[in-house]
């Protein structure tokens, strides 16, 4: 009798301290999922191949991460396929916040629009997390092409019916290539890369005459000279670029193409985990060391609330499509 009842004083004991902790957390704003969360290393999902512009970012974000919650971010790239596999691989995963997404306008805003049968939701099968920044993107060509500005480019093209090539190593470059060609009345022939890095591995080769690429990727090769850059894809110039001009300064008007990058986990994630890896992501793009180093990359780093960033995430999906039929991009 006696164990028995030191027992049951014991048990309640427990239950009471327990209670306590959880009082005190509640007091604080802690809930249990917070408080848990995490207990064991997160896997980062990047669809596009190492090097790209989003892995070179998506690594830096993991880097930072790992600092705010307290265990490692291991990187896992899944590319191909215009983002899909990746996407597919997150829209099934569990949501327990232990596998995350880092992606860009390709997966959801794009592909959905250019491909037949992309066999998730961009918006029902993922839960968005918080904004991550742009990618600003840029015209450039191989510097042995006679034309160096984009009046010259149109001139060439028109002058020149289909024989001027554009490569692409993802959606944004599809849609920036094909909108050009749309805009100024040039018929132009796409050449399609599995990636970025291939793609501009063959431009500095002259085996193709220009591209759409992300400053993270294309910098380089025209700091280099390999590489001759012409404008950036927007209506105005980049902050990281301020000396080249936009594609509106260069005479294309209506051309204001940018690449988002974003952070989602598979639908149907608790709220909570959500606000902790939002709150760890603010931190990272409110870092002014970790800013200026993204920086360097041509990443303009910058986030908000997960509620904004669903908003963003369904407005950027209609504008997609919108700018996609314009251009007569048909799903393959």
């Amino acid at each position: 009798m006696h164990i028995r009842k030191t027992y049951f004083n014991a048990s309640r004991l427990g239950h009471a301290l327990l209670a306590s902790a959880l009082a005190t957390g509640l007091a604080l704003g802690i809930t249990p999922a917070q408080a848990a969360y995490p207990e064991k290393p997160i896997t980062l999902i990047v669809p596009f191949p190492a090097g790209s512009g989003t892995d070179s970012v998506g690594r830096i974000f993991a880097e930072e991460l790992s600092k705010e919650l307290g265990q490692p971010i291991v990187v896992e790239n899944k590319p191909g396929a215009n983002a899909t596999i990746a996407a597919n691989h997150v829209a099934r995963a569990k949501p327990d916040g232990y596998t995350l997404f880092v992606t860009t306008n390709t997966s959801h805003s794009a592909a959905p629009w250019l491909m037949k049968n992309v066999s998730y939701d961009p918006v029902k099968d993922f839960t968005p997390i918080a904004r991550g920044g742009n990618l600003p993107f840029i015209l450039v060509t191989n510097p042995d092409r006679p034309y160096k500005t984009v009046s010259e480019l149109i001139e060439h093209a028109r002058a020149n019916p289909g024989e001027i090539t554009y490569a692409t190593g993802n959606s944004t470059g599809i849609v920036a290539g094909g909108r050009l060609a749309t805009a100024t009345d040039t018929s132009m022939l796409h050449v399609p890369y599995k990636g970025t890095p291939q793609a501009l591995t063959d431009l500095v080769a002259g085996e193709v005459d220009f591209m759409f690429t992300d400053l993270t990727s294309g910098t380089p090769f025209v700091n280099s000279g390999r590489l001759h850059a012409m404008a950036v894809s927007t209506a105005a110039r980049s902050n990281l670029l301020p000396d080249l001009p936009s594609m509106e300064e260069a005479g294309v008007t209506d051309f204001d193409i940018n690449s988002w990058n974003g952070y989602f986990g598979p639908a149907g994630m608790d709220p909570e985990i959500v606000n902790t890896l939002n709150a760890a992501i603010n931190k990272v793009v409110n870092n002014p060391d970790t800013k200026a180093r993204l920086a360097e990359l041509g990443f303009d780093a910058f986030s908000g609330t997960p509620e904004e960033f669903s908003t963003f995430v369904k407005e950027q999906y209609e504008l997609w499509g919108k700018w996609i039929r314009e251009a007569n991009l048909l799903p393959e």
